[in-house]
């Protein structure tokens, strides 16, 4: 637990200059899947702020784990936010920045391509060295929204995904990873910030399994980094649910 978001990114940027260093020293070169929202974005400023030498960006392939179905530099874009944040200001080589074309007439054609190109250079699954996620309020994570068909997808890796929810102001069709994909990963952090995810986060991390999307998400290393306000709200949800805690 992590005293605010800022405190929260810190420790995750310590985690990714880790792990890269660790599977660049085993493999010689490290993937990591960036996820969009606000919560990362303080992340990619303090990876930045740290300066190119803080970490071995040379040896480090950007992927990411969900795209709106918008250009590159919409404000909305995922990668146009990491782009800003983190990938410009840190001058990374172009031919390790791999987005998804959400600008793409049709989506479904654009995942197709990116699951190539993912399984190309990581194998079917496609092992990602890190996968950076957040959850919502709702329980997504990626574009895995609940209710939404890429939840029962056993076989795919990307998916154009058709969503119904306020969180995407109606109706929107994301580009995301799957379940599968995600949890092929060596390592994955969650990132969770805010009291407004507090009840989801008691409920997703105490179960059952099947309720939200986040709960999805396996693997051999599965971590949770949360902020002061998350936890505490979370701890006194998970009293309510049950007294006897």
């Amino acid at each position: 637990m992590f005293d605010d978001l800022d405190a929260l990114s810190r420790a995750a940027a310590d985690e990714v200059v880790q792990i890269a260093r660790a599977a660049i020293a085993a493999r010689g070169a490290c993937a990591i899947a960036l996820s969009g929202g606000s919560t990362p974005t303080r992340l990619f400023d303090v990876l930045a702020q740290r300066g190119r030498s803080a970490a071995p960006w040379d040896h480090i392939d950007l992927w990411w784990v969900d795209e709106r179905t918008v250009a590159p530099d919409h404000p909305d874009s995922n990668y146009g936010t990491a782009r800003a944040h983190l990938v410009d200001p840190l001058a990374l080589a172009p031919g390790r920045v791999h987005r998804m074309a959400g600008e793409h007439t049709d989506p479904d054609v654009a995942a197709r391509a990116y699951e190539d190109e993912l399984t190309a250079a990581l194998g079917a699954p496609p092992v990602f060295d890190l996968v950076l996620l957040g959850m919502g309020a709702d329980g997504h994570t990626a574009s895995l929204f609940p209710g939404s068909p890429a939840l029962a997808e056993r076989t795919r890796f990307v998916v154009a995904n058709p969503v119904v929810s306020p969180l995407v102001r109606g109706t929107a069709t994301r580009i995301t990873l799957t379940a599968s994909a995600l949890s092929a990963a060596r390592h994955v952090r969650f990132l969770v910030a805010g009291a407004d995810k507090a009840q989801t986060l008691a409920a997703v991390r105490a179960g059952p399994r099947d309720r939200y999307p986040a709960q999805l998400v396996e693997g051999p290393d599965v971590v949770w980094l949360v902020d002061r306000a998350a936890a505490a709200a979370a701890a006194a949800a998970a009293h309510r649910e049950d007294p006897r805690s």
